[in-house]
């Protein structure tokens, strides 16, 4: 029951509809009697600094942040926690004396792949440029992995990634477009990510930029797209005899690196795997 005792926590975006934050966050309040609430607020972009100056009045504990304001929100906060700092992109806010930004976008993706085999000292390919495989790739580099091919259909998009994590971290990184030398990398790579959006609902049936053909049985593959559960290139990699990783994973896993800063609680991957699994079923 809510009183005038509840703590509350939220999540901002445009839109937030589609949101399954909710049910992990409030599944994981009930099981550990925590007196805590987490509610989506649909924020516009015009209305971003009010959002956060409102949040803060009201007393409001912690906010997750999605699109499109993961990095317009650095702007009103007073400091960001250092890997938000190198990634340029929030998607966790504590309100305390003093307003902090995180990011455990990238913390979850490493998680959730090292559920099956760790990332240090592999040869990773991220398909994707943008916001998502920054946060992944700066992490995963950040965690020991050995060579990281960001590999990206615009390459300008990709060489300006590769530049910044070769500045920041001094990293092994190449660049590449989606094409013949992706064949050449995948056949010797460990991990192979998906961060764009291809494949992801209601487009579904779209052509993976992988295909089983261009895999091996020694390689995990991970799609952060987590609706629908087993995507595309998933279905690919299962048919290669490669190890897969879902979407719903990392999701599990940023949020309970959120909700540890918040609550300082963590919280049972279990208990969150099944409040998704149920909804996405």
């Amino acid at each position: 029951m809510i009183t005038g005792k509840t703590k509350l926590l939220g999540l901002i975006g445009d839109p937030v509809k589609h949101t399954l934050s909710p049910y992990m966050h409030n599944a994981a309040f009930e099981s550990l009697n925590l007196d805590y609430v987490y509610v989506p607020f649909h924020v516009k972009k015009n209305e971003l600094k009010a959002a956060i100056k409102g949040a803060s009045s009201l007393e409001i504990k912690g906010l997750n942040v999605t699109i499109p304001h993961k990095t317009e929100v650095m702007k009103y906060l007073d400091v960001l926690d250092g890997t938000a700092e190198l990634i340029g992109a929030v998607n966790t806010i504590k309100f305390d004396e003093k307003i902090k930004g995180y990011n455990t976008d990238g913390l979850g993706a490493v998680r959730a792949i090292e559920e099956t085999s760790t990332v240090r000292g592999k040869k990773i390919v991220i398909l994707g440029a943008g916001g998502a495989s920054r946060a992944i790739s700066f992490q995963i580099i950040l965690s020991g992995a050995g060579r990281v091919i960001i590999a990206n259909r615009t390459l300008e998009k990709g060489f300006l990634l590769k530049k910044n994590l070769v500045e920041k971290l001094d990293a092994d990184v190449e660049a590449i477009d989606i094409g013949e030398k992706l064949n050449d990398e995948l056949k010797d790579a460990d991990i192979l990510i998906n961060t764009t959006p291809i494949g992801m609902y209601p487009n579904i049936h779209q052509k993976p930029l992988v295909t089983s053909e261009m895999m091996h049985e020694n390689l995990i593959v991970n799609d952060i797209i987590y609706n629908p559960l087993h995507t595309g290139i998933l279905r690919e990699a299962i048919k290669a005899n490669a190890k897969t990783v879902t979407g719903v994973k990392m999701l599990i896993y940023q949020g309970i690196e959120s909700f540890k800063i918040w609550t300082g609680v963590e919280p049972s991957v279990d208990v969150f795997n099944e409040a998704l699994v149920k909804v996405l079923k």
